[in-house]
């Protein structure tokens, strides 16, 4: 029998290194590209407009290119099942690609899908890309159970070797077109889902694969950048990104990890001196799969309850204090920039979201962190089930870091990378034009002062929504509480060992009332992890 094929996009939307593409064309005499829009993500997940608006770009530029190999996406709309169940006979289909997703939900929808396949008498072909190993052969490697920490998925991967290069673009496929195509399986707009392009904010960075592959040659291009790049060391609220702003692209397969990755090998060949993990380019890679890995094999993962590898904490429920927070109405300029940017734009650094998270959960509100959780998801283009999950237990000391008495001062750890203010003067526009030496704390301005610079605290601003000097240590009795009342035996006490450092910037009182400075040269999160590349 003819194959006839279709290769399932989900993520995974590129061209370059798909071995499932590859597979899905292999001597087909015929092969339909299709992606999905799936009705179960809008209902059940918290996609906000412009994430929207980079996955339709995304889906028109991956048109585009396949083009270029003779072939066109088909977009269909319903659930998975059932959408494949009709396409699977009028198009009388033998064999179906797709790439391996190791989400709770997509390993539900696949299994269905591979059951309807296997009663169709069609051939499922599933290959690992969008990660740099397959992860299960890291959990296997480790003795069936993920490595808790990066030090420990460092040590296994070494023992997987390299990870497999890079896939080319295929170069023999056969797609045949109806005259009924646009009509029937045409890219929709924003407008055909019932969405308000005028919703949008600024489009600073495009979806696809071509802008992604653009995106990463401009920044490879940099071998001295990219010899020197250490996480910790950029800046949170720079005018312009201080980082490769890779993250969206990766979260959508819009670029390969492992293109990535080799990219960056060949530059560490060619020059001796480079950073290393977990502070250096590659490190960020290597976060992502280490939190991808456990998010695949850890229960409830995204929530607390239930989540073997999370502390149980009893967080304050406050409707309030999250509306102020996720409106960037704290009162607290340098938070209060960095979730306007975050609305406005979709991407916010690194280290930018550790501020913002501390200062939801442990640090000042004490708001659990699957309600900024879902801020995130909502508005994040890099929202990545498992990253942001896994950061959100990190920033809130509830799994892999302990040190709950390390706080980001909402006020210090802005100035000590923009000490004018100028990232709060163009996110904050009525604080423009504040004088500099109130710029982080205008509530302490003279009237006269926030009069001259039309801004009254108050009244055209918010005072400050708590004290941050007065809560901050009863926060960290609070956190210290729920550490003593855990279970001798949990499975939270088990699984992270000591922890790893984290760098913040602030002299905090630890719980024997011990002035600690951090430091720590292990204290980095990714941009990948944290979305900020």
């Amino acid at each position: 029998m003819a194959k006839r094929s279709i290769h399932w996009f989900r993520k995974g939307l590129r061209i370059h290194d798909n071995p499932s593409l590859i597979a899905a064309c292999e001597n087909a005499e015929d092969m339909k590209p299709i992606f999905i829009l799936d009705p179960w993500f809008p209902k059940n997940g918290n996609v906000g407009i412009n994430r929207w608006r980079f996955l339709l770009q995304s889906l028109q530029d991956l048109d585009t290119n396949l083009k270029k190999i003779n072939s066109r996406l088909f977009i269909v709309q319903g659930k998975p099942v059932d959408v494949l169940a009709d396409l699977f006979k009028k198009w009388n289909i033998t064999t179906l690609t797709y790439e391996v997703d190791t989400e709770p939900y997509a390993k539900l929808r696949d299994a269905e899908v591979d059951n309807l396949a296997r009663e169709c008498g069609v051939e499922v072909i599933k290959c690992v890309s969008h990660t740099l190993y397959d992860t299960k052969r890291i959990v296997e490697k480790n003795g069936g159970s993920a490595p808790l920490t990066y030090k420990r998925l460092q040590t296994v991967v070494s023992m997987l070797g390299s990870p497999p290069k890079p896939v080319p673009i295929p170069s023999n496929c056969k797609t045949s077109v109806s005259k009924d195509y646009d009509q029937k399986y045409a890219i929709p707009t924003l407008e055909d889902l019932g969405k308000d392009a005028k919703d949008c904010g600024p489009c600073l960075f495009p979806g696809g694969e071509t802008e992604a592959l653009i995106r990463l040659d401009r920044m490879m291009k940099k071998t001295n950048w990219v010899c020197t790049f250490e996480k910790p060391k950029t800046e949170p609220n720079s005018l312009e990104p201080s980082t490769t702003v890779l993250s969206p692209y990766l979260k959508f397969g819009c670029l390969s990890p492992r293109t990535m990755y080799y990219r960056l090998v060949d530059i560490y060949k060619q020059n001796k001196k480079h950073t290393a993990p977990p502070v250096s380019l590659e490190g960020q890679l290597l976060w992502r799969e280490f939190f991808y890995t456990v998010g695949s094999v850890t229960p409830n993962f995204d929530q607390m309850v239930d989540n073997p590898i999370c502390i149980q904490i009893p967080w304050d429920t406050n409707v309030e204090f999250l509306e102020a927070w996720k409106q960037g109405k704290t009162g607290f300029p340098f938070i209060d920039a960095i979730m306007n940017q975050l609305r406005q734009e979709g991407w916010i650094h690194h280290l930018a979201r550790h501020s913002v998270a501390c200062f939801l959960t442990r640090g000042d509100l004490y708001v659990s962190w699957e309600e900024g959780k879902k801020v995130f998801e909502e508005y994040l283009l890099d929202a990545d089930w498992s990253l942001n999950a896994a950061n959100w237990m990190w920033l809130s000391a509830s799994s892999f870091f302990f040190q709950y008495f390390r706080v980001y001062s909402p006020i210090a750890f802005g100035k000590k990378t923009d000490k004018d203010g100028n990232y709060i003067r163009k996110y904050v526009p009525v604080l423009k034009h504040m004088p500099t030496q109130y710029i982080y704390e205008p509530w302490t301005a003279p009237l006269k002062v926030q009069e001259k610079a039309g801004c009254i605290v108050g009244s055209d601003y918010p005072k400050p929504i708590v004290e941050h000097d007065k809560i901050r240590p009863i926060n960290i009795q609070r956190m210290a509480t729920a550490y003593k009342n855990r279970p001798a035996k949990s499975d939270s006490g088990k699984s992270q060992g000591k922890g790893q450092k984290r760098k913040t910037e602030q002299t905090t009182q630890g719980p024997k009332g011990k002035k600690s400075k951090t430091t720590g040269k292990n204290s980095k999160i990714t941009d990948f992890i944290k979305g900020g590349n």
